[in-house]
């Protein structure tokens, strides 16, 4: 296939943030497309045998399978590569998929992992349950806690599972000084960065090894399609996740990979407003609830370390309620505007009750000690006018009593 003209790495990795999502990782067919196309097949033919064999021994370039690879998906991985300034990426089906097969390509019976405690419910269940089914120790800390990292290290320590900001409490992790000791051990850190994206923070540049995403989230940002993304040297991709991979199978359908490429155009534009409007809305609603939790406020406990990792303050809101569940779900049904939905960074702007919903598998001493409480509920703020978004919650807020 012929590159767009300019596709040199040492050229892309010199364009800016805005450029990269715009033109990174295109690749034109004869025809010229100016859109990137979408390669729907399942597998390649050969011009021979032997190139067949050869291609399958790794001595020749190309494609052999849609599970291996596939054009429209290794757009989106180079695109992805230089947001987020990785050596190598690999696309998969969902968030859960990156974040289980990162995991479990790097860890084997005996090994043990150190994980923050807030962490999305899924992962929770997956540190918690499905890793330890297979013999893998695995030990959760108060992320926010830094000394807490290095008391639970062990002589088989070989990685550290971070999300930063945390789902759904906020909690913001020092990247740089968990980095620094997870190295000194010999074990890689793993930060999950679907809540804060590129466009606010790049975990590499603070000592993280891997990267994973939920595409679904801010990267699609319009509720349509599920993706997930890994990222790292490309030794460790190559040789550790490809290993494990071109076996299991999670990778990218060419359709989502093409929408998620798309959406990447605006990724910029989109974040940015979306924490502009998240900005206006945290600072309405910390005078009207009881408890309000917004990296950039400065009444979040870490907003200094917070501004020192992240360009801004994020898209998600967590606030709290004295009333309880009762008190929670009646805030969700007097919405006229925001959806009562569970997903995240979408253009419209979504609430849901984590204890009864995300982070149901989860628990309830597990949910408690990570911060969710039965009155605690999760907002993502979208692009509509925050003036409408505060209206509704206004009037929201005084159904329920405040």
């Amino acid at each position: 296939m012929k590159k767009h003209t300019g596709q040199n790495r040492q050229i892309t990795r010199s364009w800016h943030p805005a450029t990269q999502a715009v033109r990174g990782g295109t690749m034109r067919s004869e025809i010229g497309e100016t859109s990137e196309a979408i390669f729907l097949t399942s597998g390649y033919a050969y011009d021979n045998a032997e190139e067949a064999a050869a291609r399958f021994r790794g001595e020749q370039p190309g494609m052999t399978y849609s599970r291996l690879q596939n054009p429209t998906v290794a757009m989106l991985e180079e695109r992805l590569c230089l947001l987020e300034g990785a050596e190598a990426c690999r696309a998969t089906t969902t968030g859960m998929a990156a974040m289980s097969a990162a995991l479990m390509c790097q860890l084997s019976a005996g090994d043990h992992l150190v994980a923050a405690r807030a962490m999305f419910g899924s992962c929770r269940v997956l540190v918690d349950t499905i890793l330890p089914r297979f013999g893998v120790e695995t030990t959760v800390v108060d992320g926010r806690d830094t000394q807490a990292w290095a008391k639970a290290r062990k002589p088989n320590t070989k990685m550290f599972f971070l999300e930063t900001p945390a789902n759904p409490t906020l909690d913001i992790v020092d990247m740089a000084a968990v980095a620094d000791i997870a190295h000194d051990a010999g074990a890689l850190v793993m930060v999950d960065n679907a809540f804060a994206t590129p466009v606010l923070q790049r975990p590499f540049e603070f000592g993280a090894d891997i990267v994973a995403h939920s595409a679904t989230k801010l990267m699609d940002g319009q509720g349509r399609v599920l993706g997930g993304a890994v990222l790292g040297r490309e030794k460790w991709i190559n040789d550790v996740y490809l290993a494990f991979t071109r076996h299991t199978g999670p990778i990218l359908s060419a359709f989502n990979a093409w929408v998620i490429l798309k959406s990447l155009e605006t990724l910029d534009l989109r974040v940015r407003r979306a924490v502009e409007n998240a900005g206006k809305v945290a600072a309405f609603l910390e005078a009207r609830v009881p408890r309000l939790l917004y990296p950039g406020l400065a009444s979040h406990p870490q907003h200094a370390l917070a501004m020192r990792q992240m360009d801004g303050g994020g898209t998600i809101i967590a606030l709290y309620l004295d009333g309880g569940r009762p008190q929670a779900h009646g805030l969700l049904d007097a919405l006229q505007l925001i959806d009562i939905s569970n997903n995240v960074g979408d253009s419209r702007s979504l609430m849901t009750h984590p204890a009864s919903t995300t982070h149901a598998s989860v628990p309830e001493a597990g949910r408690l000690e990570m911060g969710i409480t039965e009155g605690m509920l999760r907002l993502s703020v979208g692009l509509e006018d925050p003036r409408d978004l505060i209206a509704d919650l206004d009037q929201a807020l005084r159904q329920i009593g405040l």
